[in-house]
């Protein structure tokens, strides 16, 4: 049962060995790498949390160039509302000379509420978060708001044995302007193998505002969850979601 998400985990290892093999020219598709491990409440255990590791590219599979790493304590306020506290620390390089070290380095705080919705095939998560964040020594505030879909294909739920499309657009404010920063919208395909290993793999774009111009870029997404289940725990649906 667990050899197939053993061999997941193995890919998107050999992949983010590989995408230190830096080259000078930029790239049009980038690679997004997410390894998730989650402990969901449930009707038993309001309280859960999650840890997270995320690796990016600018080329396919090449030219690494970010990485970012969080967790965070989730209450489950019931079975359709979750709030969360996250921490996290998020650095940036220039892919062609990575020996200088990051030019970016960002220390985060926020605090979210999740709303899920189940309409029968069709599973729908609101997101909505506040951000404290350190970039470089400066201070800066953001609010975000995400809707994800998510329709199981040969179940009516998502549970072991389960294919499922995961559809998703992200907007991104802050208190100055320009107020619109950000907008990151994504499509994959998911395949839960039981009742912890799930993985997805799709595109994401995101696109980035400032006063005077846009700029977007596409990319390859691979994500990777485990589900931690707790012994004697109640039984309740839960939505495969990317947590960033």
């Amino acid at each position: 049962m667990l050899k197939a998400p053993i061999v997941i985990v193995v890919i998107f290892v050999l992949l983010t060995a590989h995408s230190f093999r830096a080259h000078a020219q930029d790239s049009k598709v980038g690679t997004w790498g997410i390894a998730t491990v989650v402990l969901p409440g449930d009707s038993s255990h309001k309280w859960g949390g999650y840890s997270e590791l995320q690796v990016r590219t600018n080329g396919p599979f090449s030219q690494f160039q970010y990485y970012e790493a969080k967790a965070g304590v989730s209450y489950d306020i019931n079975k359709d509302f979750t709030a969360l506290l996250g921490t996290g620390t998020y650095h940036t390089y220039d892919f062609a000379d990575l020996g200088s070290g990051p030019n970016t380095n960002e220390f985060r705080l926020w605090e979210q509420m999740t709303v899920n919705q189940f309409l029968y095939r069709l599973k729908f998560e609101h997101r909505y978060r506040i951000e404290q964040r350190w970039v470089n020594g400066g201070y800066r505030n953001r609010f975000r708001y995400r809707l994800n879909m998510f329709v199981p294909l040969n179940n009516t739920k998502i549970i072991a044995k389960t294919w499922f499309i995961s559809v998703f657009d992200e907007v991104f404010f802050n208190n100055k302007a320009p107020n619109f920063e950000r907008n990151r919208i994504s499509a994959a395909l998911g395949y839960q193998f039981d009742s912890s290993w799930i993985a997805q793999a799709g595109w994401i774009n995101q696109r980035n505002y400032t006063a005077t111009q846009s700029s977007g870029k596409n990319n390859i997404l691979l994500m990777v969850m485990y589900r931690i289940n707790r012994k004697g725990a109640g039984q309740r649906e839960h939505v495969p979601t990317t947590t960033d």
